[in-house]
């Protein structure tokens, strides 16, 4: 909706236009992303938890995974709920400082999981390179100043090949779907841009990624 005010137009709300699919199934959508969203509570509630309360994952890499997990959950939770709504409900607006704030807190822990997954790639150079300092290079203080730098950054053991292979790949496999994802859509040709391939890939970095993560 806008207003004409003298020389200016003032934008008070947007419409969210959502998938151009048939009346009958924005329920079958609404039950399919219900679901993808409770699995995304679960799955990262359930990890911090066990994180937390388990005193064998006391370590760097799983103060990370807890500290990822929790981005996930907050950059999902800031699209979501508003997307459920507006499967049932017949005024799909959202106001201009809402969308606004949306944007914001969603750049801000999209940028996060980023910085995440950089310090978990430098958790990972130090356990394979510096196996016998891994303990005095990622002490506690150090994973907090890493977390403490990725969240500000948002808001502005073995030397064999096989174990090398094992500790690197519950990291790349993440880091590889996050980030291939946003390459794809920020860095492709124009010729290859749509409006409803974005919706699809957007959908897959919001949901199925926050979804993934846990498991992975």
């Amino acid at each position: 909706m806008e207003f004409i005010d003298g020389n200016y137009t003032l934008v008070t709300e947007f419409i969210l236009l959502g998938f151009p699919t048939r009346p009958e199934l924005q329920i079958v959508l609404f039950l399919l992303f219900l679901t993808l969203y409770c699995m995304i509570l679960m799955g990262n509630i359930g990890l911090m938890t066990l994180i937390r309360i388990d005193p064998h994952l006391q370590t760097p890499m799983y103060f990370f995974l807890s500290n990822l997990s929790f981005a996930d959950l907050c950059y999902s939770s800031v699209i979501v709920p508003k997307m459920l709504v507006n499967f049932l409900s017949k005024n799909k607006s959202i106001s201009y400082h809402g969308c606004a704030l949306q944007f914001d807190f969603f750049c801000a822990f999209a940028d996060t999981e980023s910085f995440i997954l950089a310090a978990m790639a430098y958790d990972r150079y130090v356990a394979i390179c510096n196996p016998l300092l891994y303990t005095v290079v990622m002490s506690r203080g150090i994973c907090i100043w890493l977390i403490v730098l990725s969240y500000f950054g948002g808001n502005i053991r073995s030397s064999s090949g096989r174990k090398k292979t094992s500790t690197c790949a519950s990291h790349l496999t993440p880091m590889t779907i996050y980030q291939g994802t946003l390459l794809f859509i920020y860095s492709r040709p124009s010729y290859l841009y749509s409006p409803n391939t974005d919706k699809i890939i957007s959908v897959f970095y919001t949901i199925i990624i926050p979804v993934l993560n846990p498991l992975i």
